[in-house]
């Protein structure tokens, strides 16, 4: 059963915002949201996007806070301390951040193969981009070397998770700072080029008639799987938080943060891509092959490229590190296993599976099944663990948690955990009742829907 006894807790609130930030900030928020930001007519888009976040984002991370922080536990137990009818949303969120970190820590593998090359072999790199990137996946044969570094960034996470919170703390005021001024840097150097203004402008250019219902399902698709919500990270972490800290005030925080990474990212990319020619997209692809030529077409372009793989690195080890330490402290809490114990196992079975879908992206046929609207479907392996978290278990999670909290728990136990009981103040608090009742199941729902139903790729 899960103990509260000698629990460890962040030690400061900048530490528990910068870690809480750093499992928001992830790929989707660098090589996602400018992608979709662009394909999505610019200014009305971000429009769109930060009244989401204000809306859905904040109150779905509020909850999860407030459910943490109540109880002093993992997701499992906090949902059975709750209501012990609910425990198997905890369980739910947990299943999907392990099936994540599987291929997360593949992808962070590729970010640190490619600081490495942006290095060492920048001109084999440049030569030519997307055979380069496939070269790397397997299509020369067996893909060692994204299998090392792939490796590299497990045991890198598993070492920074063996000491704790006290890790995860370290670690979070080191990277976020570095990768805020990484971003910022970036960003300033790809709005100077020439060209770039046009990018700029198409950013700031708020043409209504660009807004569908597409666009504003990818907003939302986009402002909620970017906050690291619907996998319990986010009760976990407040579980370690002191009864002192306003999670009022810290839900605001994490949340623009959060969404500063994103308007930065698409800052830096979509000037840049505006001054080369090159059309923006989303994904592996874009990220380590048509990116090269925007790196290649620009003055310093070896350092910047670098520069950026560094960023992705530090973007994708802070949320691995937040999503493996929900599994860890599944794994302690609930079944009483030491926590070395929990740490080597779980990153033993999240690696051979990492490596499946690493191997099927180009080297071997490995397929998942799948349903949709078209039918049976049977995806490549890594598509699938993809569709299976994206499309279905993480929205489901977070759709569960809102009505738990707006149906069963009650949005009044919410807003009194939040605001310790009187003692801060919560101004937004009728609002936030009415939304997490209402508003959120609604919008999450609907992506449930256009995933499941139409296939649409909104995350």
């Amino acid at each position: 059963m899960s103990t509260t006894e000698n629990r460890a807790e962040f030690g400061s609130t900048l530490g528990f915002i910068l870690s809480a930030a750093g499992s928001a900030v992830g790929l989707g928020n660098i090589w996602k949201f400018p992608g979709k930001a662009y394909a999505c007519g610019g200014g009305a888009f971000l429009i769109i996007y930060l009244i989401i976040v204000a809306v859905v984002g904040t109150s779905v991370m509020m909850a999860e806070f407030t459910i943490g922080r109540k109880t002093h536990r993992g997701s499992v137990g906090a949902l059975r301390m709750l209501n012990e009818k609910f425990a198997w949303i905890g369980g739910l969120g947990v299943l999907t951040g392990f099936i994540i970190v599987c291929y997360y820590c593949q992808v962070g593998g590729w970010a640190m193969y490619y600081v490495a090359a942006y290095i060492t072999d920048v001109k084999t790199v440049w030569a030519d981009p997307m055979a380069y990137f496939l070269g790397m996946l397997g299509a020369n044969g067996f893909p060692l070397g994204a299998v090392v570094w792939g490796l590299i960034f497990m045991l890198l996470t598993a070492f920074i998770i063996s000491h704790g919170t006290a890790g995860i703390e370290k670690m979070s005021t080191i990277l976020m700072p570095i990768l805020f001024v990484l971003l910022i840097g970036l960003m300033i150097r790809s709005c100077t080029l020439p060209g770039a203004d046009e990018g700029i402008k198409y950013m700031l250019h708020v043409d209504w008639s660009t807004i569908n219902g597409t666009a504003i399902l990818t907003a939302l698709g986009q402002a909620f799987f970017s906050l690291s919500l619907g996998m319990g990270v986010m009760i976990t972490y407040a579980s370690y938080l002191s009864s002192e800290d306003n999670l009022v005030s810290n839900t605001g925080i994490v949340c623009v943060l959060d969404t500063l990474v994103a308007l930065f990212a698409g800052f830096m990319i979509i000037p840049a891509v505006f001054a080369t020619g090159i059309a923006p997209g989303m994904g592996g692809a874009f990220g380590f092959a048509t990116l090269a030529g925007v790196f290649m077409a620009i003055p310093g372009g070896q350092f910047i490229g670098m520069l950026f793989y560094f960023l992705l690195f530090f973007a994708a080890v802070t949320s691995s590190t937040s999503i493996l330490e929900g599994t860890v402290a599944f794994l302690t809490e609930e079944k009483g296993m030491q926590r070395k114990t929990a740490l080597v196992g779980s990153c033993v079975i999240m690696e051979i599976v990492g490596l499946l879908y690493l191997l099927s992206q180009v080297y071997m046929n490995l397929k998942g099944i799948w349903i949709s609207k078209d039918g049976l479907q049977f995806p490549i392996f890594g598509d699938f663990l993809e569709y299976l978290t994206d499309r279905l278990l993480l929205p489901l999670g977070a759709f569960f948690t809102t009505v738990f909290v707006g149906w069963v728990w009650g949005p009044q136990n919410s807003i009194d955990e939040a605001t310790g009981y009187g003692r801060n103040k919560f101004a937004l608090a009728k609002p936030y009742a009415f939304i997490v009742k209402f508003i959120d199941p609604i919008a999450i729902g609907a992506i449930i829907v256009a995933g499941m139903v139409f296939g649409m790729s909104i995350s």
